[in-house]
């Protein structure tokens, strides 16, 4: 490691007395570092150390060892338990007909219901314990589901369970967006996200291996949801004790590999953490047409997840095959999808771009939905089965749209609305489109799968739109900090110390001149 301007215990002793030197600071300064980060206790308004690529390189190998594996464990746990219902569908479970479309979307309520307390609730709490303890309850809550057997139970129980899980991707892609630079984010949000497709294969297996199990001491769906809970439960404890809430609370790092964190990430502009509830930036928020945007495209990728996380295994079934062979056929779809993520966050990591990727993802979903509704009806079995596994391609979208926020989004008031904002239309999303597959249209569903084409096609058209609205964004950034340095009369090393002060003073991306969308 290569320390520049001063030694590590000179920065220490600099920025131990933050709130002595900010007033200083602002007189020389364009912003207002009074209400910035809490990564301004750690280290200064601007960069005083220097680490060289050697000492980041091994520093984010630590990073990836802890905090993805963990976020990956969460994410896999809550995707696995979301969709048990699809697994115990066809494993005896009570609830059919209408009452199961019911129970199915009475997560989402839940989920839509939280969603703005949850976050709220986190930022003024530490992440990840809030996380960890969330995820030990669901677990339970997921436990008690072998317990009920009436309609009534089951809604309460689902409802339940998406209230406690609605904090999970706006924590995951905080934390994310706090230890990772832009160009690292959508790789590891794609990890997480993958989880999403392994789950699939691995919930497929233990459902096909239960449905084996013709014992009288638990129903087969039963078993499943005993097992599924008892491991959220185990992934609540590992998150409470080793997931960090921020780089400077991660107490696995050293005092020196918190401030190097915090290096890594200042040239983005993106800050980390403030406990602080702006209302100016939840208003921006609500007012940045982006933030609509990008609530529609979650709307238009959500309406087909919540069918088919839901009904999958029984179009599947409807091609003519039996229970046991549907738990194991619907696996490959996992590999499409987990296939896909990679691809799509490789990509968007690679070519520092997001729309493209959703774009790259969408396309398969659609000629899948397509042959789907040409063949219906045909014997065509192998086909057919090869398009629900096309399908399965769309799913990484929504990974990519996490990691837009993240890239695209400051100020933690605005980030955090933000990613209420889109999580709420996941939700409202998954409602409508448990409601796309009635029992009516059983068993082919085809208006479910004509919703599922034209939606994703209108998608394509609202991808290029935001494309081309950041791409126009940093063209006017660039223009106005030519403008202000010219005004000022600053040098190149004048911007680079400002661009340095405007990292950690939680401003938003619209506040900070020196903040560059990802298109």
């Amino acid at each position: 490691m290569v320390l520049i301007d001063n030694e590590l215990r000179d920065t220490e002793k600099t920025t131990s007395s933050i709130d002595g030197d900010v007033d200083e600071k602002i007189r020389e300064s364009s912003v207002d570092l009074r209400e910035g980060d809490e990564a301004l206790r750690l280290i200064g308004a601007e960069r005083t150390v220097q680490f060289d690529e050697e000492y980041n390189r091994k520093l984010r190998r630590k990073l990836d060892l802890l905090i993805s594996p963990l976020c990956a464990a969460v994410y896999f746990t809550q995707f696995l338990d979301k969709t048990s219902l699809n697994y115990a569908s066809i494993m005896g479970l009570p609830i059919v007909g209408q009452h199961y479309n019911l129970v199915s979307l009475a997560f989402y309520i839940g989920f839509l219901v939280w969603e703005f307390p949850a976050v709220y609730l986190a930022q003024k709490s530490r992440l990840a314990k809030y996380l960890g303890a969330n995820v030990i309850v669901w677990g339970a809550v997921l436990m008690l589901h072998a317990v009920g057997t009436s309609f009534g139970a089951f809604f309460i129980l689902r409802l339940l369970l998406g209230m406690l899980e609605s904090c999970v991707a706006p924590i995951l892609i905080l934390i994310i967006s706090m230890f990772y630079k832009k160009n690292e984010q959508a790789q590891r949000i794609s990890w997480f996200y993958l989880m999403n497709g392994l789950t699939q294969i691995f919930g497929g297996f233990v459902a096909y291996g239960i449905s084996f199990y013709d014992g009288t001491v638990l129903a087969p769906y039963k078993i499943i949801y005993v097992l599924l809970g008892g491991l959220a439960i185990v992934v609540g404890i590992c998150v409470l004790i080793w997931l960090p809430d921020s780089p400077v609370h991660a107490q696995f790092l050293t005092k020196e590999e918190r401030i190097a964190a915090l290096e890594r990430v200042r040239d983005d502009q993106g800050g980390t953490e403030n406990k602080t509830l702006k209302r100016a930036q939840a208003i921006e928020a609500l007012t940045d047409i982006r933030s609509w945007l990008i609530v529609l495209t979650t709307m238009l990728t959500s309406i087909p997840n919540g069918g088919l996380s839901n009904f999958s295994n029984l179009i599947i079934k409807s091609f003519g095959y039996t229970s046991k062979q549907t738990l194991i056929l619907s696996t490959p779809a996992g590999i499409v999808h987990a296939a896909t993520v990679i691809l799509c966050g490789w990509y968007s990591g690679r070519k520092n771009e997001r729309m493209t990727p959703i774009v790259f993802a969408l396309v398969p979903t659609i000629i899948g939905a397509a042959m789907l509704i040409a063949l219906n009806g045909s014997e065509q079995k192998g086909v057919l089965l090869f398009a629900t596994y096309l399908i399965g391609s769309f799913g990484s979208a929504l990974s990519t749209v996490y990691a837009y926020n993240a890239s695209n989004t400051a100020g933690h008031t605005k980030k955090s609305t933000v990613n209420a904002m889109t999580l709420v239309s996941f939700s409202a999303g998954n409602i409508i489109g448990t409601e796309i597959f009635q029992p009516k249209d059983a068993p082919d569903y085809i208006p479910g799968k004509i919703a599922i084409m034209v939606l994703l096609t209108v998608q394509l058209g609202v991808c290029f739109l935001l494309r081309w609205i950041n791409l126009r964004l940093n063209v006017r950034k660039l223009a106005q900090i030519a403008e202000e340095k010219a005004r000022r009369g600053w040098s190149d090393e004048d911007i680079q110390r400002e661009r340095e002060r405007h990292a950690f003073a939680d401003l938003t991306d619209k506040e900070n001149m020196y903040f560059v969308y990802t298109a």
